[in-house]
């Protein structure tokens, strides 16, 4: 097989319970954060192989969002989402990192499913 081919890999609705916000109650309580992973290798190997070595394992990607969210209170899930692409290309060849973060417990006066963050990465 000749060219290029890119993968994607995602992970969708991580649920982690974090102490994220600006409001006092925010981090002292807590709240439920959903987050959206999608990471594209930068080299991947052709032919392709069937081995683990190849690409960059999601359990690993799991791991580390859910390491960087219980690690340090963020105010903003802008900083999260940053510190988490952070993490991901200090450890990896990615050269595409999206996340995406909601916030379904928004402590606003109004009726709405979640507020969130989608921060793009490229290399």
């Amino acid at each position: 097989m000749s060219g290029r081919q890119d993968y994607t890999i995602s992970l969708s609705n991580i649920v982690v319970y974090g102490f994220h916000g600006v409001h006092l109650e925010e981090k002292t309580l807590g709240q439920r954060f959903e987050i959206d992973l999608e990471y594209r290798l930068e080299n991947p190997p052709l032919p392709w192989i069937d081995e683990v070595s190849a690409t960059v394992s999601y359990v690993s990607a799991h791991d580390i969002v859910s390491r960087v969210c219980a690690e340090k209170s963020f105010n903003l899930i802008e900083t999260l989402a940053n510190r988490i692409i952070e993490e991901m290309q200090s450890l990896f060849s990615i050269d595409l990192i999206v996340v995406r973060i909601r916030k379904p417990s928004v402590p606003i006066q109004g009726i709405l499913d979640h507020a969130g963050v989608e921060v793009v990465w490229r290399a």
